[in-house]
């Protein structure tokens, strides 16, 4: 049997359980290791020589927190009866935390029990951290690298091992909610200054100062406050009223910020609420039935899966051609001066690449540097990076209008102007300078790869490397293959985005390649119903309650209304007759015209102040497009944003520009924040089904017209009763 938690005795009697889960640099929690703890736990409570337990890890951090794949499938493993299962399977570690709490204490006395003190050398989410609230004295250690917090609410569920209901207890509902309902991960010394954590200590004094307190300790120091008598719940019980008012307000930030939209929330404040009006054991319970809710939703199955499990797999190469390690040394950036092009080489240069910044003249590149030395004052302000850091990363950045100083250099990424010409030009202008094997990458949002590829030297190592703005900010990157483009250039391209910590999805080549494929007919729909006199604050609803970060006039206010002007004059250049006619261009055409060219001129679909900040939707559009006497039902108009997204996603599947439903599910939320909740648009119309999706489709194309044609893929998968992920997901290609 692998032992995973090392169980040793001292001459003093206390007895050390280290966390080591074996082939892992990071501890998870395992049903495996789930048994052994508690087989240790048991062992140690039941030695008479054993005065008191330090929990600790034997790596350079606690742990990282459940494993997700046995979140992912615990549902599907929880028998004929998945909600009597699942809740099951959730009291049994309550129970494991309890009896660690409990330490074999009198019930009426609360004597005789053993103190158990936490270790923790490091990071610790999730379970980890929560095993630590259930330690009777907590001791982390002073490394500047450890983050402690409970993250689980950013993969659609709550900490459900106890950590919502101990946390609230100790905290409040009010001040547990950056950790239960942010999810935020924080350092060591602000955890303690909220109160989860009793001492912050150098690290080499961790295991001495956890075991000097276990041998020190009293009865009464190990007994919780919710297990002593006269225990009241910090900031009111929900009956009080200072309780009242606090949950009131705790239940409008949920809702305000979530919009109705993603059902952990509100489960979670559902648990703490009514936890907070019962004993606690009771509250344990009731905190294990609202988590098995949450776990038998959809939901939190689908985000788990695109979120850790997918995202996870597309980052350590899923799709990787099987090429040599082709990590980059020495980058090149054409256009390196402009901000995408700066950004490019900002979180390069913050990677460890040499990087050379090229623009039309040494002035210009030279923009590129004063960026980059912005970004790095901001870290160093926030005590992020030092300031040798600092001058380690500028001093590998070069900023010059001087092409040869791209020689060496084994990428080079072209992030000029979305004009064919200009891109033509600066690709030839570099190709002279680079050596034999070099990859020449375009940045463009939406010019088809293989056409560009025909201004460089060897189409087989041109390929499409697609930044989101702001780039240092935003964790897609869109890889783009060329029809001629070699595996070599695809190797080297996720190879580079793996190196600078971010997420990538590979297409094939096609006009808006995928992400932008999908978002343009979001906005044109929000547009399209603003020129048919649907109420703007109707349709920014809708979107915002399905889940969409920004409704669709918003969104185009944030990216520029001219820039997508410009994308649609050229659009309809490259297609000519094709080129399908909407009303949403003759609304950008009389918008632009207005100057309301979006947040950048503080004029758009909404309107600002002198400071830019959002005043509300512009009043004088009724002007142009007077509001309808009937409105849409809301149902209806959330369908019409949710599917021009969808189906330009299956179009995609089905034409082969997208290769994995993962990626598209993963780049779909990371790019522009599909729905999350539904993990993806593939997850979502697997949640929907597929005969659903269709229904709705024809409805809509009866009554909207052919642009929500259902796809022939997904009207033979209704018919078929399949699933996305049960005919195209990892497993099922693995059976093929």
């Amino acid at each position: 049997m692998t032992e995973i938690f090392h169980y040793s005795v001292d001459a003093d009697g206390v007895a050390t359980i280290a966390w080591d889960l074996p082939g892992r640099s990071m501890n998870v929690m395992t049903l495996e290791g789930l048994a052994e703890l508690d087989a240790c736990i048991d062992k140690a409570l039941g030695d008479e020589a054993v005065k008191g337990i330090v929990l600790t890890s034997a790596k350079a951090d606690f742990a990282g927190g459940m494993d997700l794949n046995i979140l992912a499938g615990m549902k599907a493993s929880a028998g004929d009866d998945p909600a009597k299962g699942l809740f099951e399977g959730v009291m049994q570690m309550h129970a494991l935390l309890r009896k660690l709490e409990r330490a074999g204490m009198d019930p009426k006395t609360n004597k005789g029990g053993k103190p158990v003190a936490w270790a923790c050398p490091g990071t610790a989410a999730g379970i980890g951290l929560e095993l630590g609230l259930a330690c009777h004295r907590r001791f982390v250690a002073d490394n500047p690298k450890a983050k402690i917090g409970l993250p689980e609410i950013m993969v659609g569920i709550f900490p459900g091992a106890g950590g919502a209901t101990r946390v609230s207890r100790m905290l409040g509902a009010m001040a547990s909610a950056p950790f239960l309902l942010e999810g935020k991960m924080m350092a060591p010394a602000k955890v303690k200054a909220a109160g989860l954590v009793d001492e912050v200590v150098p690290a080499d004094e961790l295991q001495a100062a956890a075991k000097a307190w276990v041998l020190s300790a009293k009865d009464a120091d190990i007994v919780k406050p919710w297990d002593a008598k006269g225990w009241k719940m910090p900031g009111g019980a929900p009956y009080s009223p200072q309780g009242f008012e606090t949950f009131v307000g705790a239940s409008a930030m949920i809702n305000g910020k979530t919009q109705g939209a993603y059902p952990a929330p509100k489960a979670l404040l559902a648990a703490i609420y009514e936890g907070a009006m019962v004993d606690f054991d009771t509250a344990l319970r009731i905190e294990a039935r609202w988590f098995t809710h949450i776990l038998m939703n959809p939901s939190s199955g689908a985000m788990i899966r695109s979120l850790f499990l997918n995202k996870e797999a597309l980052e350590k190469g899923a799709n990787r051609p099987d090429q040599p390690d082709a990590r980059v040394k020495k980058l090149g950036i054409l256009g390196g001066g402009g901000f995408m092009g700066a950004g490019i080489g900002y979180v390069s240069a913050m990677a460890g690449i040499e990087v050379v910044l090229i623009d039309r003249d040494d002035a210009s590149a030279a923009k590129g540097v004063e960026f980059i030395t912005g970004l790095l004052d901001d870290s160093l302000k926030k005590k992020r990076i030092a300031e040798d850091k600092k001058a380690a990363i500028l001093g590998q950045v070069t900023a010059t209008g001087d092409y040869a100083a791209l020689k060496g250099c084994d990428l080079v990424i072209e992030a000029v102007f979305e004009d064919p010409g200009v891109k033509k030009t600066v690709t030839e202008a570099a190709q002279q300078h680079l050596g034999e094997g070099a990859i020449f990458a375009s940045n463009t949002s939406t010019l088809p790869i293989t056409g560009l590829a025909e201004n460089y030297k060897d189409p087989e190592t041109f390929i499409g490397i697609h930044f989101f703005s702001p780039v240092h900010k935003m964790m897609l990157v869109e890889i783009i293959k060329g029809r001629k483009t070699g595996d070599a250039a695809v190797a080297k391209a996720l190879d580079f985005v793996r190196q600078i910590r971010k997420t990538p999805i590979v297409v094939n080549d096609a006009r808006f390649f995928y992400a932008n494929r999908c978002i343009i007919p979001y906005f044109n729909e929000g547009a399209r119903m603003v020129t048919e006199g649907v109420t703007p604050a109707l349709i920014e609803n809708a979107a915002k309650q399905l889940g969409m970060p920004l409704g669709p006039l918003q969104l185009v206010d944030e990216t520029a209304l001219d820039l997508g002007q410009k994308i649609a004059k050229a659009t309809k250049a490259a297609m000519g007759d094709a080129y399908p006619d909407s009303p949403s261009d003759d609304l950008i055409d009389w918008m632009v015209e207005q100057g309301r060219l979006g947040r950048k001129a503080m004029a758009g679909f909404y309107a600002y102040d002198e400071k830019g900040k959002r005043q509300g939707l512009w009043e004088g559009l009724a002007g142009k497009y007077p509001l309808a006497d009937d409105q849409p039902e809301f149902a209806e108009v959330q369908h019409r944003l949710a599917f021009a997204q969808v189906l330009e996603a299956v179009r995609a599947l089905e034409e082969g520009v997208l290769m994995d439903i993962r990626e598209g599910d993963v780049g779909a939320i990371l790019g522009w924040g599909f729905m999350p909740w539904s993990g993806g648009p593939f997850s979502w119309l697997d949640i929907l089904g597929a005969g659903k999706a269709v229904e709705i489709c024809d409805a809509l194309t009866a009554k909207h017209g052919e642009r929500f044609t259902t796809p022939a893929l997904l009207r033979e998968m209704a018919q078929k009763g399949e699933t996305f992920y049960g005919r195209f997901g990892p497993e099922a290609k693995a059976a093929a």
